[in-house]
């Protein structure tokens, strides 16, 4: 249904798209920054990492576009990648560079519609109707737009620019507090930054060396085999690999385990505090166990590591996920196909530590620095969900904006 006011388009009705190739391997191309799927960010527009043809060492074709453009990636329209650049370049074949051609339609706006939701979900029922993970020009130019009066689209393309703004700053600090806390924990956990003591006094002496099992308690989950497994809502969540990444444990699609199966086993039960990571796979998989996840058990193939007397809790978290133990575990996984990890290999890592009293310092500060990362991400999360909202009732003329007459 058409809003009130409103009119609806073909695409290429009122945009031209970009034809005949040029040669990056000459100038003026060669010096022009490229632009590939690769450098758009999707859903947001952001444009990262470009660099010039030259230095790309690009000999294909390609397509010219100018500042007046929206760049957008025909190859697998559900990653959404729109950008407008505000510069001359050229982009990748598998690109198009595309203009408004009418003065009834704003460029602003018809990049945020590329962007929203109805131009998204139908770019993607148009690839899937050819079979291919693409959309050729012909079918692009036979989607529909909706357009508001002009005065409107400048008003919508000004509140969601807005919203980009506000999202762009926040990701910004996201990434200055994450590259931060790395830092801190490359000079915390290796005595190159000592912190102070209860009475003032700058902790001081030699850290321990050993290996990271003379400071923790580290073991697996249980093999559960495919019958335990059961449908019910009432079972119990099994953490496995897929259910966590970069701290956060999500059981919410866990396989469940019945009540019977789990007599017996209260060691592989997980407590709130747990650090828990993958001994298989990715590197980015592990996480805390919180109040919310509990009741849960550990499955085969994720480790679980627990302070012992002389440690503390945080700390050997944070140990474990520095930049020197990482590098260990990779370099004794060198060679196999993907990351595998055995317990025996873990608690040999080498480490120095330092004593409990300093170790408990540490993780709060580092652990401070976690806590400002998470605030700020769920900030990100926060902004996103409203703009994305947002533009399914903005784009849609399910909410008007008032205009001066």
């Amino acid at each position: 249904m058409v809003p009130n006011g409103w009119m609806q388009k073909k695409f290429g009705e009122v945009t031209s798209i970009g034809n005949g190739q040029v040669d990056p391997k000459i100038e003026p191309y060669l010096s022009m920054i490229h632009i590939g799927p690769e450098n758009v960010v999707s859903n947001t527009g952001q444009i990262i990492n470009i660099k010039s043809c030259k230095d790309s060492d690009l000999i294909s074709g390609k397509y010219e576009f100018d500042e007046n453009a929206i760049v957008y990636s025909k190859i697998r329209p559900n990653l959404n990648k729109v950008c407008k650049p505000d510069f001359n370049g050229v982009c990748s074949a598998d690109m198009y560079p595309i203009w408004v051609n009418r003065d009834d339609l704003h460029k602003d706006y018809l990049f945020h519609y590329m962007l929203g939701p109805q131009f998204y979900k139908a770019a993607i029922a148009m690839s899937m109707r050819t079979g291919m993970p693409k959309i050729n020009r012909n079918d692009l130019n036979t989607l529909n737009i909706l357009l508001p009066p002009l005065a409107e689209q400048q008003k919508i393309a000004q509140i969601l620019s807005t919203w980009d703004k506000a999202i762009a700053v926040t990701e910004q600090l996201l990434a200055n507090s994450q590259q931060q806390k790395k830092a801190l924990m490359q000079q915390l956990l290796t005595s190159k930054k000592r912190l102070l003591d209860e009475n003032g006094a700058r902790f001081e002496g030699e850290w321990r060396k050993g290996m990271l099992g003379d400071i923790t308690i580290i073991d697996s989950g249980f093999a559960f085999k495919s019958i335990d497994f059961t449908e019910s809502e009432e079972g119990i969540p099994v953490i496995r690999m897929s259910d966590f990444k970069n701290g956060e444990i999500n059981t919410k699609d866990s396989a469940k385990i019945s009540i019977e199966i789990i007599k017996g086993l209260d060691r592989y039960k997980l407590k709130v505090g747990d650090f828990i990571f993958g001994m298989s796979g990715s590197l980015n998989n592990y996480g805390w166990v919180s109040e919310k996840d509990i009741p849960c058990y550990l499955n085969q193939r994720v480790g679980r590591i627990l302070s012992k007397d002389n440690s503390n809790q945080i700390f050997i978290a944070y140990l474990y996920l520095s930049d020197m133990v990482q590098k260990t575990i990779i370099d004794k996984a060198a060679g196999a196909a993907q990351l595998n990890i055995s317990i025996k290999d873990l608690r040999e890592i080498k480490v120095c530590y330092p004593s409990k009293n300093e170790q408990q310092k540490i993780a709060v500060v580092i652990n401070t620095a976690a806590k400002e990362i998470e605030a700020l991400q769920r900030k990100l999360d926060c902004l996103q969900q409203e703009k994305k909202a947002l533009m399914q009732q903005l784009l849609t003329g399910k909410r008007r904006v008032k205009v001066a007459a």
